[in-house]
């Protein structure tokens, strides 16, 4: 790991103990506008490393979900910015369910350059740095494929922000052995990066979301496609629209799964 990520694997460490562990089960929860949940951590997560990030790094601006749209807009103008989720799988730690995580992304002229994800509760800190690799607490990871085969596989799948009518379709023969979904993106993205999963889909994510986590994936070796939601093509621009995402772990795997996909979500075969 280069010593820009240890700094901010020890600060995001400091962070989520003092805030995020010690609100967990206890935190104040509200809704916002787009009906999902917001608690006091995420916005006291985001103050405290915004502060840090801006002592440490100056002239880098920070993208933070718990901002305003007008806000994350002007940040995507900067030659450099961070993406920042400071509590991704708010509902799982507003309601007890130990699947959460901090997500921060460096983006410079269009490129991720750094990400990390701190998973607190496992005291987990995947990292990765563009061209050079990604990383578990220190130590180099890999995805974990038992074969080419779909059915020897198990599918981090999230099926709310899919289109109804795609679901059934995902469960026809041929397709994974099982299904999971841990309702956090980054972690589900890291969690195919170190071989715990070999199938993602999912149907609607931002870039504080994925930034991170599709880095740590790709570094490690896990092939990836990200389509703009709305338009149904693929876009790896940065944006504020959500984005569809799948990914493998394997390029043939990534091969197979998006022609079992393509009878629900034809635009997947296009890229």
């Amino acid at each position: 790991m280069n010593h820009e990520l240890n700094h901010l694997s020890q600060l995001v460490r400091q962070v989520a103990a003092e805030e995020i562990l010690a609100r967990f089960t206890e935190a104040r929860v509200s809704t916002k506008s787009d009906g999902s949940l917001v608690t006091e951590t995420d916005v006291a997560v985001q103050r405290r490393l915004g502060e840090a990030l801006a002592r440490d790094f100056p002239g880098v601006v920070l993208l933070g979900e718990e901002m305003s749209a007008e806000e994350q807009a002007a940040c995507l103008d900067a030659p450099e910015f961070w993406a920042l989720d400071p509590l991704d799988g708010t509902s799982n730690y507003a309601r007890g369910f130990p699947g959460f995580a901090v997500s921060l992304a460096l983006i410079r002229q269009g490129r991720v350059e750094l990400g990390l994800v701190l998973d607190p509760l496992r005291d987990e800190c995947f990292s990765a740095a563009l061209g050079a690799g990604a990383w578990l607490n220190g130590a180099p990871i890999r995805p974990f494929a038992p074969s080419e085969s779909l059915g020897d596989c198990l599918a981090m799948i999230d099926l709310k922000r899919l289109p109804a009518e795609t679901r059934a379709a995902l469960f026809a023969p041929g397709g994974f052995r099982s299904q999971r979904n841990l309702g956090a993106v980054a972690l589900e993205w890291c969690w195919l990066a170190s071989g715990r999963v070999q199938l993602y889909l999912h149907g609607s994510q931002r870039i504080w979301d994925y930034a991170a986590g599709r880095l740590i994936a790709t570094e490690a070796g896990a092939p990836s496609h990200l389509y703009h939601k709305a338009q149904g093509r693929e876009d790896n621009r940065f944006g504020l629209d959500a984005r569809l995402a799948i990914a493998a772990a394997s390029e043939p795997l990534l091969e197979h799964w998006r022609d079992f996909l393509a009878p629900a979500l034809p635009f997947v075969r296009d890229a």
